[in-house]
C-alpha cells in the first residue's frame, strides 16, 4: 500500500499531444511545420486586409501572383511564425518560468481572433491622424498581451520581435522591394511595431500550446522510475 502511494500519479489531462511520437527532435519539427502553416494562412489573410486598403504597394507584376500578395512574403512569415511558436516555450524553460495563464485552445482561438481583429482595425477603421491610430493599436496589443500571456518572458520577446521585424521591414522598403503609402515613421507605418508585438504574443501562445505534450511524455517517464 505504501509503494502505490508513493507512486507519482499522472495527470488526467495534460494538453494536445502526439502520442505515437515520443523523440523530442522529431516533435520540434512537427510543431515547427504546423506553425509555419499556421504563419502562412495568416500571413495570406492579414496581407489581403492591407492590400485592400491600400496599406501595402506591391509592383504592379506582383499583384497578378497568388492570393494578391508577393510570393515570399507567405513563407517569410511561416519561417518567423515557427522560429516563435518554438521559442517561447523554450524561453519559458530556460527561465524557469512555465506559462500556466489560460492553457486552453479557446483562449488560444480567441487570441487569435483579437489579433486578427487589431489588423482589421488597423485596415479598415478611420482615425484622425496616425498617432491617434499608433496609440489605439498599441492599447489594443498590450491589452492582448494582458488578456492571454502576462509573463514576463512573453512581453519581452513581444518588444524584441517587433522592434526586429520593424528593422526588416524598414530595410526592405528602403530597398525597394515593397512601400507603404503614406508612411509616417522613416519609411514604414508607425503603428507595425504594434502589429509584430501583437502577432508575436499570438504565435507565442500557439507555439506553448502545441508544446504541452511534453508534460504527458515527462509524467509518464516519472511514473516508469
Amino acid at each position: 500500500m505504501a509503494e502505490n502511494d508513493a507512486m507519482p500519479t499522472l495527470p488526467k489531462k495534460c494538453g494536445p499531444y502526439i502520442s505515437s511520437v515520443t523523440s523530442h527532435g522529431m516533435n520540434l519539427v512537427i510543431r515547427g511545420v504546423v506553425l509555419f502553416f499556421i504563419g502562412v494562412f495568416l500571413a495570406l489573410v492579414l496581407n489581403l486586409l492591407q492590400i485592400q486598403r491600400n496599406v501595402t504597394l506591391f509592383p504592379p507584376d506582383v499583384l497578378t501572383s497568388i492570393f494578391s500578395s508577393a510570393w515570399w512574403v507567405p513563407p517569410c512569415c511561416g519561417t518567423a511564425s515557427a522560429v516563435i511558436g518554438l521559442l517561447y516555450p523554450c524561453m519559458d524553460r530556460h527561465l524557469g518560468e512555465p506559462h500556466k495563464f489560460k492553457r486552453e485552445w479557446s483562449s488560444v482561438m480567441r487570441c487569435v481572433a483579437v489579433f486578427v481583429g487589431i489588423n482589421h482595425a488597423s485596415a479598415k477603421v478611420d482615425f484622425a491622424n496616425n498617432m491617434q491610430l499608433s496609440l489605439t493599436l498599441a492599447a489594443l496589443s498590450i491589452g492582448l498581451w494582458w488578456t492571454f500571456d502576462r509573463s514576463r518572458s512573453g512581453f519581452g520577446l513581444g518588444i524584441g520581435i517587433a522592434f526586429l521585424a520593424t528593422l526588416v521591414s524598414q530595410l526592405l522598403v528602403y530597398n525597394g522591394v515593397y512601400q507603404y503609402t503614406s508612411p509616417d515613421f522613416l519609411y514604414v507605418r508607425s503603428w507595425l511595431p504594434c502589429i509584430f508585438f501583437a502577432g508575436g504574443i499570438t504565435m507565442g501562445n500557439i507555439g506553448r500550446q502545441l508544446a504541452m505534450y511534453e508534460c504527458k511524455v515527462i509524467a509518464e517517464k516519472s511514473h516508469e522510475d
